[in-house]
């Protein structure tokens, strides 16, 4: 009579040692659970879905009650379900990746208008958002290796319409944290704006100086923090950086007035003055009209005599004969 084997428990006759539906009906193994959990972790890191929440995501797809364990014969539905999930997320991860590249070319020089130009001729869109990411990836790549036709910016005629509510509120933000930064009071902030500007008080700030404005506000914000200012860092400071022709200007304005190079270290009262001239160029004014714009000139009857004094006084020979005639009148007189 066979005797059964040590430590091995009775079968009924007929029953196999590898029952595939009892397996089944166990819980997940560590392996198995272990490969989950690494899926659920990578998942997780490409989304804003917490652990929790994918392990009851899969649940609903497999059609299990939120509280039902998953069991071994639950796992291969469960890892094809979170590769799925994985490369899905991996897809809109790398489409988000895309999309802020694009983002931040298109706020460079005319590129959003080129962009427009290109997916309208080549792929019948008009916004980024209807772009395949295979699409989205083409427009990248031809804008990051300069492949695109970028057309010059239309220049659109300026306006004297006001500030608007908010144009008024982001100019008014503006100052209030240079106030802060500096000490100066709003108050003065905004009459040299006014000035700047070339409107009087009480007068409205015209909408096409906003862009100017805004600039030398940041920038004096940003100088204010600054030990050591140069020209080239108020070159860098500035949100609307100086054209060839405005650098040339105020490099020449800094040799005049100071002998300064780019790299020499201003004063406080030098970086105002520099982007005070910066400002009034771009606003299409001179400082001299801005020291004197309501001063009226003053008609003297003496003007052409001192002029020609001034002139005689360089030549000797003019200047005695002058004497002689202004006798002789005298003579004449008397």
């Amino acid at each position: 009579m066979t005797q059964p084997i040590s430590g091995m428990p009775l079968r009924p006759p007929g029953e196999g040692s590898g029952n595939a539906s009892a397996a089944g009906e166990q819980p997940l193994s560590t392996q198995q659970r272990t490969v989950l959990e690494r899926l659920i972790t990578r998942l997780v890191a490409l989304t804003s879905q917490t652990s929790a929440q994918v392990w009851a995501g899969v649940r609903h797809d497999l059609g299990l009650k939120n509280d039902s364990p998953l069991l071994s014969r639950n796992f291969p539905a469960a890892e094809q379900n979170l590769n799925q999930r994985l490369q899905t997320a991996q897809q809109n991860h790398s489409t988000r990746q895309t999309l802020s590249q694009l983002t931040e070319l298109l706020s460079q020089g005319n590129n959003r208008q080129a962009v427009s130009d290109f997916i309208r001729q080549q792929f019948g869109q008009t916004a980024l958002s209807q772009l395949t990411p295979e699409q989205l990836k083409v427009v990248l790549q031809l804008l990051q290796n300069n492949q695109l036709s970028i057309p010059q910016p239309q220049q659109r005629p300026s306006t004297d319409r006001p500030l608007q509510p908010a144009e008024h509120n982001t100019l008014n933000q503006l100052v209030t944290k240079l106030a802060a930064a500096t000490g100066e009071s709003s108050k003065i902030i905004w009459q040299s704006m006014l000035e700047l500007s070339g409107v009087k008080t009480g007068e409205l700030i015209p909408a096409k100086h906003f862009t100017a404005l805004a600039t030398w506000l940041q920038a004096r914000q940003t100088l204010s923090t600054q030990t050591a200012p140069t020209l080239n860092s108020l070159q860098a400071a500035l949100k609307q950086p100086m054209e060839p022709h405005e650098w040339q200007a105020l490099r020449e304005y800094g040799q005049q007035n100071w002998n300064i190079t780019p790299q020499t270290v201003l004063t406080m009262t030098q970086v105002q003055t520099l982007l005070n001239q910066l400002v009034l160029k771009r606003v299409e004014r001179s400082q001299d009209t801005l020291d004197i714009r309501d001063v009226q000139p003053i008609f003297s009857p003496f003007a052409p005599v001192i002029d020609a004094y001034k002139a005689a006084s360089a030549r000797p020979g003019l200047m005695l004969i002058m004497a002689i005639l202004i006798v002789t009148l005298l003579w004449i007189v008397i």
